[in-house]
Order: structure tokens, then C-alpha cells, then sequence
């Protein structure tokens, strides 16, 4: 692993899981568990918000996350218990997840929009194969699959995280619940990988499949004209 990935994820560990821990921890006895749960959301809220502003861009994969922060800070107003707090920050997951699904259900799967993003912002070559393939129907299923997974993937892990929030203390919750998110995304990116590589080779195999039927037929013009 490159040193500069080591320094993202340890980035990534301290700012999602050691500083709300130790935020959590140092203040709950003073502020109580509501006040102290809050304060722990700061760190990663406030890192997205820098990274959403240093970015500067507003292709959908800024946008999702400018939507995941927007949700994210409204899942903190108003009052309830500690639970009732938990269980509202876990609709952040639920609603992104309803709309990987419901793109998937309109015919515009949001899968093919991150990706396109992606592929921008690092300046890929296939950003253009990409681009060009989008009315292609075997290239929008597999879009529409990779969607679904996701949306379903996310609801999974909202299931998951709302079981944890009865099951654990809060200090035990904010350690392990990122641990299950962090799992989750890698888990579906991995998945996103493998299923984009065999769709590429099927889509390949597809295109040499019809070039090979064509050949017969135009010799056979050729050889009556």
C-alpha cells in the first residue's frame, strides 16, 4: 500500500472513529449523553465540509456528499433521546440508499453518474468510452445492477447499525458502527470492481461475437456483386 493511502486511511480512522470517541468520552459526564453525542459528529462533519469546499466541484459525487452532510446535520435538530438521536443519524444511510433505488427505478441509474464523476476527476481515458456507452442497454443493466447493490448494500448496513445502536453503549457504538460502514463500503467497491471488469469482458465479447456474424455476410455481398 502507498504511503500516501496509509495516510489517508489513518486520516480517515482518526477523523470518523478516535476523535468522536475521544470527544464523546471527555465530555459526555459534563454535558450529558445527547450534547456529547453531538459534539462527537463534529469532526467527520466538519472534515466532509472542507473536503466538499476544497474539491470544488459539483458533479454528483460532490453533490451526494453535500446531501449526505445537509441530512446529516438535520438528523442533529430538534430533541429525543440519546437512541432517538442514534436512530435518526442512521436515516442519513436509509434516504441515500432509497435514492440509489429510486434512480434505479426512474431508468437513471446513479451508479453511472458516480462513476462518470470519478473517472473525471481522475482523468481517465475511459471517461469517454464511458460517456459514449450510456444508451447502450447491456451497459445501463449493469449500471442498474451496480445501483441496486449499492441501495440495497446501504440498507443492510442502516439494519445493522440500528440493531448496534439497542445493543451497545454509545462509546462501543461509535467505534464499532464506523468499523461496520467503513466494511460495508469496501465490501460494495470491491464488488463494483469484480462486476465492472466482467461486464467489460461480456460487453467485449459481445461486440466480437457481432463483428464475427457480420464478416459471413459481407464476403457473401462481395462474392454475388
Amino acid at each position: 500500500m502507498k504511503l500516501q493511502s496509509l495516510l489517508r486511511f489513518g486520516r480517515e480512522i482518526v477523523v470518523n472513529i478516535a476523535l468522536p470517541f475521544a470527544l464523546y468520552q471527555l465530555t459526555h459526564s459534563s454535558l450529558g449523553d445527547v450534547n456529547a453525542l453531538i459534539a462527537s459528529s463534529a469532526p467527520p462533519t466538519l472534515w466532509s465540509i472542507a473536503e466538499f469546499i476544497r474539491h470544488r466541484r459539483a458533479d454528483a459525487l460532490s453533490l451526494l456528499v453535500l446531501f449526505g452532510i445537509a441530512l446529516s446535520l438535520l438528523a442533529y435538530l430538534g430533541g429525543g433521546s440519546i437512541k432517538l438521536l442514534q436512530l435518526r443519524e442512521r436515516l442519513v444511510t436509509i434516504v441515500v440508499a432509497f435514492v440509489f433505488l429510486g434512480s434505479a427505478a426512474i431508468g437513471r441509474p446513479l451508479m453511472y453518474e458516480l462513476v462518470r464523476a470519478f473517472l473525471a476527476r481522475s482523468n481517465s481515458p475511459d471517461l469517454e468510452r464511458v460517456q459514449s456507452l450510456r444508451d447502450n442497454s447491456f451497459f445501463k443493466r449493469g449500471m442498474t445492477i451496480m445501483t441496486l447493490v449499492w441501495g440495497f448494500g446501504l440498507l443492510a448496513d442502516a439494519a445493522l447499525s440500528i440493531l448496534l445502536v439497542f445493543v451497545l453503549p454509545i462509546s462501543a457504538y461509535l467505534v464499532v458502527s464506523p468499523i461496520v460502514g467503513y466494511a460495508t463500503i469496501g465490501s460494495l467497491t470491491l464488488w463494483n470492481l469484480w462486476f465492472g471488469r466482467r461486464m467489460r469482458r461480456r460487453g467485449e465479447a459481445r461486440m466480437a461475437a457481432q463483428q464475427t456474424t457480420s464478416r459471413p455476410e459481407e464476403q457473401t455481398v462481395g462474392s454475388t456483386s
